[in-house]
């Protein structure tokens, strides 16, 4: 994450949307000012999406979704793990976006706010491996299965109070179940999703 240089001139600006595996520029002039929660002062804007980008967006995941719904659980496990180390490596970051952008005390951020995207991701992947996505229906039918299946697009919505903890909680079950989701953080707290847009990518999630 780009952050802010010193000096009272510098302003952090959010411009760019993360659809189909890359980060594009907004269409729309629309903005938010961000307020720095220790210091009620400007520290910068995030775009908000117009229907351009909601829509690319949905065509994205739309498009990506019958591959990765189709795809090795163990596959989407591996994409989880890898975005879990990454996330670890840079917890420290994320504690740090999470106190200015919503106002915990840093230590609360660290050890609660932060912290919870990890052991969400942990939770979840330990109930992955151990989740059939083929089972029987019961004694009566042994020949009969039943089939856990992606339920498709899924658009989810996330509150500024505990942002990466909502994010998580929505984010990774999704990606292990097999869909493909638009996100919509809180205007109010974008940073901590902008981050963690960035680790995904780096993780090697596939587009859309």
């Amino acid at each position: 994450m780009t952050a802010p240089k010193e000096g009272k001139q510098a302003m952090l600006e959010l411009s760019n949307f993360y659809i189909d595996g890359r980060w594009t520029p907004s269409a729309s002039t629309a903005s938010h000012t961000l307020i720095d929660a220790t210091t009620e002062q400007p520290f910068g804007t995030v775009a908000l999406a117009g229907k351009a980008e909601v829509d690319a967006a949905v065509a994205a995941a739309k498009r990506a979704l019958p591959a990765w719904a189709e795809s090795d659980p163990a596959d989407r496990i591996a994409l989880v793990r890898r975005i879990h180390d990454i996330y670890a490596g840079r917890v420290e970051e994320m504690a740090r976006v999470i106190s200015q952008e919503m106002g915990a005390p840093i230590e609360l951020a660290r050890t609660r706010q932060a912290a919870a995207g990890l052991r969400h991701m942990t939770s979840f992947l330990t109930a992955m491996e151990h989740f059939d996505f083929v089972r029987p229906l019961g004694p009566h039918a042994p020949n009969d299965r039943i089939l856990m299946q992606p339920i498709g697009v899924v658009g989810l919505i996330t509150p500024w109070n505990w942002p990466m903890s909502q994010v998580a909680l929505k984010v990774i079950p999704a990606l292990l179940a097999g869909c493909t989701m638009v996100l919509k953080p809180s205007e109010l707290a974008p940073l901590s999703s902008n981050l963690l847009a960035e680790i995904i990518h780096e993780a090697g999630a596939p587009a859309g």
